[in-house]
């Protein structure tokens, strides 16, 4: 099985997000540069991030993300983002209404079961887990392999942790990569595992 990653871009201050849900200025850096990042052209970075940034997404077999992200998105239409093939919704409650069956999205109760299952559909490629409550809520349970944060200059002050509600200490190994690009610096961790 691929590894586990819980990412996002995130505010020098540990937020994926302001008070009001909203992400500010912390994509600006997927379109700081002039390499395309995927066939859109619409994300462009610079050489550096791309070197870091594609290899990554190109490892990715599934997302796991929380209902709240996926009804903010409206779904992503049902076309998973940034071409990865399935994400897995960590929700209470079924599909929404209408929604096509056909799409490559998956509905799951709790976290353990999320991953479970996003680990299942990616197979040898990477399950990635959205930075915030969710994510959160997988890494407490020790779920978590690897953290990735493309931190951003800018301090929130408040709003959404990248942690979620996590309240306890844990310890990351020192950083394995860390990389500037144009307006973010990339950073991946390894995480330690507590002796059972």
């Amino acid at each position: 099985m691929g590894k586990v990653v819980l990412y996002s871009s995130v505010s020098v201050d540990g937020f994926v997000a302001d008070a009001d849900d909203q992400p500010g200025p912390l994509f600006d850096w997927l379109s700081s540069g002039d390499v395309p990042l995927d066939e859109s052209g619409v994300l462009k970075v610079s050489q550096t991030s791309y070197d870091y940034t594609r290899p990554y997404w190109d490892q990715i077999g599934a997302t796991v993300v929380g209902r709240h992200v996926f009804d903010m998105t409206d779904g992503w239409d049902g076309k998973p983002p940034g071409g990865i093939d399935h994400v897995v919704v960590v929700t209470h409650r079924p599909a929404p209404e209408g929604w096509d069956p056909e799409a490559p999205f998956h509905f799951v109760d709790g976290v353990e079961a999320a991953v479970a299952k996003a680990q299942e559909l990616a197979g040898d490629r990477m399950v990635e887990v959205a930075a915030g409550d969710v994510g959160g809520q997988v890494f407490a349970a020790g779920l978590i392999d690897e953290v990735r944060m493309d931190v951003v200059p800018v301090v929130f002050g408040s709003g959404k942790r990248y942690f979620g509600s996590v309240d306890a200490q844990h310890l990351l190994a020192d950083p394995d990569v860390v990389i500037q690009g144009n307006r973010v610096l990339h950073l991946r961790y390894q995480v330690r595992r507590r002796p059972s």
